[in-house]
């Protein structure tokens, strides 16, 4: 990966150049073209550039993901970088979630460049080196005494599977169930196997203190098997100073098995399908998925939906009908965020692949409008006063009722806007808040956009600004309603400041005075 930095002058003609090519996208920017449902685009050669950022956030990316498995800090440090400058350019909160790479099984070298594995032929994990075609290594050292007969082996994304017929001190043997071709450093799946490997290596330990320093906004864990997984993640960076929220990758059957803990533990949920898909019966993939955003949804939680959703669109400018109908099925399942990986990271059409999932996104979404509100009664914990859960409610039926324009929320902590997110209105929600944090977070929320610079704490102020912005971005005009929710901070003195702390107790009904 490509680690040069630009020079001052340069930089400066790059984000020029950059804000002309987003000149419209506060003020003038056809916001009937946003996708509610939240893009998560990965960062890699194919655009890391800061003019290609910047085509993405236009194209409809709302988070850059930054993939720890194939770069390490100082590499990933260049794209942090980039993205905040672009976004302080743009005046676009744009979130970064850097995905750390846990505890990834890989095949070592092989003694030749690629193998083929025929139906009933044995092949051998052996400690060492190979010294011939059957025989495999891997990086996880301790698989030789770990692994029993009749345990499943999954290689090459499970295109080939292996079944164990015999443990020896130093040989595993192996018997091919489902051929097909293996090359080195490839990944390896043990569905079903108790592994004592940690979920956080040290490397990831070290990776996520990175991230935490680098004020990156989601860190996600691989291969989560337990809630305390979590617990050990959120404390590694909160002691690092970092307010990042925790994303819960679901890719083991452990994890479907403790689903529910895992989720209520969790800040935001991945389903990380590539792996999943190999660790349990492909077939029952579309329910699990669809399980895993049902309990999402119950716990109040975003949750992206990943891997392979416009895989073709790597050589392609068109992805295909099946691909279409996946990211479309997702989105009305419930999903609050599609991600693309190789197809932004080294794919050949990064925008083109962006553009086509906002498109996927918007055309799906006009088929959700006027579905009910979504209740909004968590099986947890989720961090809102009940006050505050009562106006949330309360606004988003005022809004549908009034036929609103948008609805303004005031958050400081974003856990308001996320609960209106959840209600799942087709009423534009804005959040302003006075912390980027909470702005760039709330780049994950469905149907929200982030404001900044708007005065969170006069009401007056508010409605001056949201009027000014609302009629230049072509949101609303004079006469429309606007819903603001917010705390007493907004309309009243000192008197009224015991609640201003995470409460959210006043809706406010404004009809937009300016042209």
């Amino acid at each position: 990966m490509a680690s040069a930095t630009l020079s001052a002058p340069d930089l400066d003609r790059t984000l020029d150049l950059a804000g002309q090519l987003m000149d419209e996208y506060q003020y003038g920017k056809d916001h009937s073209r946003q996708a509610r449902t939240k893009i998560v685009a990965t960062v890699g050669p194919a655009c890391g550039e800061i003019e290609q950022l910047a085509e993405l956030i236009k194209a409809g990316a709302d988070v850059f993901r930054l993939n720890m498995a194939h770069a390490e800090p100082e590499e990933q440090q260049v794209f942090v970088d980039r993205i905040r400058e672009v976004s302080e350019k743009l005046n676009q909160p744009i979130a970064i979630l850097a995905d750390l790479a846990g505890p990834k099984f890989r095949l070592g070298d092989l003694s030749e460049e690629s193998v083929f594995c025929h139906l009933d032929e044995e092949f051998f994990f052996v400690a060492g080196e190979p010294s011939t075609a059957n025989e495999l290594t891997t990086s996880y050292e301790p698989l030789l005494q770990e692994l029993s007969v009749g345990d499943n082996v999954m290689l090459a994304d499970g295109t080939v599977c292996m079944v164990v017929e015999e443990v020896l001190k130093n040989r595993v043997r192996m018997r091919v169930q489902q051929q097909g071709t293996i090359r080195g450093r490839q990944g390896i799946n043990l569905p079903g196997v108790k592994l004592s490997v940690p979920a956080i290596s040290v490397e990831d330990h070290q990776h996520a203190i990175w991230a935490a320093k680098a004020g990156v906004d989601f860190v996600s864990l691989s291969f989560v098997r337990s809630p305390d997984e979590v617990r050990t993640l959120k404390d590694i960076i909160r002691s690092s100073g970092s307010s990042a929220s925790v994303i819960a990758k679901i890719e083991k059957r452990e994890a479907l098995d403790r689903l529910e803990e895992i989720v209520a533990e969790a800040d935001g949920v991945m389903v990380a399908r590539g792996d999943l898909g190999v660790e349990i019966d492909v077939a029952q993939m579309p329910l699990e998925q669809k399980r895993i955003i049902r309990t999402c949804q119950d716990y109040h939680k975003p949750v992206i939906i990943a891997t392979q959703m416009l895989d073709s669109m790597h050589d392609s400018q068109r992805p295909t009908r099946a691909e279409v109908t996946d990211v479309a099925n997702a989105i009305l399942d419930g999903a609050d965020a599609c991600m693309l990986s190789g197809e932004t990271a080294i794919g050949k059409y990064p925008n083109e692949a962006v553009m086509m999932m906002n498109r996927i996104a918007i055309a799906t979404e006009t088929s959700m409008v006027g579905r009910p509100l979504r209740e909004l009664a968590s099986k947890g914990p989720d961090g809102l006063h009940t006050v505050t859960s009562a106006v949330v409610r309360g606004a988003g039926t005022m809004a549908h009722v009034l036929e609103a324009k948008l609805v303004v929320v005031a958050s400081h902590s974003g856990r308001t806007a996320l609960a209106l997110s959840q209600q799942r209105s087709f009423v534009p929600t804005i959040g302003i808040s006075t912390k980027e944090t909470t702005l760039r977070q709330m780049c994950l929320y469905w149907g929200v956009t982030p404001l900044r610079n708007a005065p969170a704490e006069d009401v007056e102020q508010l409605i001056q600004h949201t009027d000014g912005w609302a009629c230049r971005a072509g949101l609303a005009s004079r006469g429309d309603r606007i819903v603001i929710v917010g705390g007493s901070h907004l309309t009243a003195g000192p008197k009224n400041q015991r609640l201003a702390a995470g409460v959210h107790d006043i809706v406010i009904v404004h009809e937009v005075e300016e042209n």
